[in-house]
């Protein structure tokens, strides 16, 4: 089969009405190595990329209960910087995520087996800030 592991898509294709995040990025911790004492973070066996994530609101006001919210992981070196906050008062960032990948899996853990998808990217930064999504659609448009 063509389509194992991570599969590439644009942030436009998973959040096509916007992403918010909330609160900050974090380390991932790679339980296998840490301790309660030493927390070890977590290096994608891929990239080799320190794994950070932040927790995600997608703005489709049709997003299916308990999808409204999701994990994206972002591999990078350095702890990612996310764009400026809407104002003071109101903590949600606007973002556009850059190399995203989408894994699909099987998620047993509530008893009833169902399809999850795991969400990871290169980058992240505020909307509009490059156009690498709208090049990758027409540049997907141009291969059809």
């Amino acid at each position: 089969m063509a389509l194992q592991g991570r599969i590439p898509v644009t942030h436009d294709m998973v959040f096509p009405h916007g992403a918010m995040v909330r609160g900050e990025v974090t380390q991932v911790d790679d339980f296998d190595q840490s301790t309660k004492d030493n927390r070890v973070q977590e290096i994608d066996k891929v990239t080799k990329l320190r794994v950070w994530q932040v927790r995600v609101d997608d703005l489709d006001g049709e997003a299916r209960k308990g999808q409204e919210t999701i994990t994206v992981k972002i591999l990078a070196d350095v702890c990612p910087s996310l764009p400026d906050p809407i104002s003071d008062k109101i903590p949600y960032r606007p973002v556009e995520f850059t190399g995203m990948t989408v894994t699909p899996y099987v998620d047993d853990s509530r008893g009833r087996p169902r399809i999850a998808y795991s969400f990871r990217a290169t980058g992240v930064q505020a909307p509009g800030s490059s156009q690498s999504g709208r090049r990758e659609k027409s540049s997907d448009q141009q291969a059809a």
